[in-house]
């Protein structure tokens, strides 16, 4: 096991080194300033466009509404509770700056892969609405570009199993074990009971189970998250003072935190935004494609709100809860090590609502996990009918299911790194497709905008 977590943390660090930091925030800063800040200047606009899209009349399976909280039940995971956990428990306090940075470029990623996403789709001998990445590249591209719609709908295959089943399994096992006492081998079977009987249902019954639980589970993970932080208000300006300052000066050594360079702030702070978010990953948009929405813009804009929802509210919300609690420099009883992972997260709220907190953690965590299965499976799904036809789907539903438990029992530190990786696989060919069609991206844009924003 240790020579395979060696190669695991070499594959890594290649996969995630410079290069791929820089096309991904890079890939996001060129949108975000060749839509001139328009994500960023029109989030008022967005919120309104997701309000009045809960009973569109337009083509598609989903409503525009049920299309985000698709996304964002695959979005809002583990990630914002112990994937927030471990990049500061890695990468120190500093790393929060740099998902935030991940998040504010991100919108326009995700506002130019879902705008895409509408404008290329095609429907299947079903009549469901098919889109996302390995659609535009094809239909976008032209046919030269085939391979590359290729190799992303495989990793997506593949990758869903890991980010999307596997570890969210897992993590979830694990606070139940601890929280509960329950076995990690009974919990992935109620999971995959859970999971069964939503995703056999296929896309609308997802959609409709996201649509209720999604807004449900946001609201009380980050209300439990606000009384924390409004007991310690007075702390607050320090905590984000904290966030900043480390992100360019790295974090020293202090109690069971073992301190933390500028580089590795980075690092994790933006492999573990993209991982909470996926701007950039190409998943979102096969949600969005599916909208009821004859406009791409206005699905665009709705689009944008996963990354905002998911990274700068719920996961600064976890953040500033561990960073105000000193969680993070504290030492675990049982391993003697720093807390690290939802334990960290667990920790922190315990410690703000003894008795309350970890509960609130282990509750919250259990349906995010939840709903990301289902909304993982719907993007794995989709990736394998685009590979081997409607065929695949049935088969698919099933090893879905049958994985979950194998997730629950297997160790947790191989499947981290394994989805980290298969996480920037995906991002290649995607972030590769936005850059060489970002001048349709611009001019729906600019069309949208001289028709008054009307569609």
């Amino acid at each position: 096991m240790d020579t395979y977590l060696a190669v695991l943390a070499r594959i890594h660090d290649h996969v995630w080194g410079p290069p791929m930091l820089v096309l991904l925030v890079g890939t996001g800063l060129y949108l975000t300033l060749g839509l001139r800040g328009l994500t960023v200047r029109r989030l008022g606009t967005a919120f309104a466009l997701l309000w009045r899209g809960r009973r569109s009349t337009a083509a598609g399976d989903l409503s525009p509404f049920n299309a985000l909280m698709t996304a964002l039940a695959a979005t809002v995971g583990t990630g914002n509770i112990a994937g927030v956990a471990t990049a500061i428990a890695t990468g120190g306090p500093g790393a929060v700056f740099w998902m935030w940075v991940t998040a504010v470029v991100g919108m326009a990623t995700k506002y130019a892969e879902a705008v895409l996403a509408v404008r290329y789709r095609e429907t299947d001998i079903r009549g469901r609405f098919q889109g996302g990445p390995m659609y535009y590249i094809k239909n976008g591209l032209g046919p030269r570009w085939r391979w590359l719609a290729g190799t992303f709908a495989l990793l997506g295959t593949v990758a869903a199993f890991g980010i999307g089943n596997t570890v969210q399994a897992n993590s979830v096992a694990d606070v139940v074990q601890q929280s509960l006492g329950g076995a990690p081998l009974t919990t992935g079977l109620v999971l995959a009971a859970g999971t069964g009987l939503v995703i056999l249902g296929g896309v609308r019954w997802i959609g409709a189970v996201a649509g209720r639980l999604v807004p449900f589970m946001a609201v009380a993970y980050v209300g439990g998250a606000l009384v924390i932080i409004a007991l310690q208000a007075d702390r607050v300006p320090a905590a984000l003072a904290m966030i900043v300052g480390d992100a360019f000066t790295g974090t020293a050594a202090t109690g069971g935190f073992l301190g933390a360079g500028v580089w590795a702030a980075i690092r994790f702070g933006v492999a573990r935004g993209v991982f909470s978010n996926e701007a950039g990953l190409g998943t979102a948009p096969i949600a969005h494609a599916a909208a009821r929405t004859a406009d791409p813009v206005r699905q665009g804009f709705i689009a944008m709100l996963g990354t905002f929802i998911d990274t700068l509210v719920i996961c600064t919300m976890t953040a500033l809860v561990i960073i105000l609690s000193g969680a993070w420099t504290g030492t675990d009883p049982a391993t003697g090590e720093g807390y690290t992972g939802a334990a960290l997260t667990s920790v922190a709220f315990d410690g703000a609502l003894a008795g309350v907190g970890g509960t609130l953690v282990a509750l919250g965590l259990a349906l995010f996990a939840y709903t990301t299965l289902l909304g993982w499976s719907f993007y794995g799904e989709r990736c394998a009918e685009y590979l081997w036809g409607v065929g695949a789907i049935v088969p698919y539903r099933v090893l879905w299911i049958l994985a979950i438990p194998l997730g629950a029992v297997a160790e947790l530190d191989p499947l981290w790194a394994l989805a980290d990786i298969l996480n920037g696989l995906m991002a290649i060919p995607n972030l590769a497709a936005l850059l060489l069609l970002s001048p349709v991206v611009f001019a729906l844009t600019r069309e949208h905008l001289a028709r008054g924003g009307r569609p």
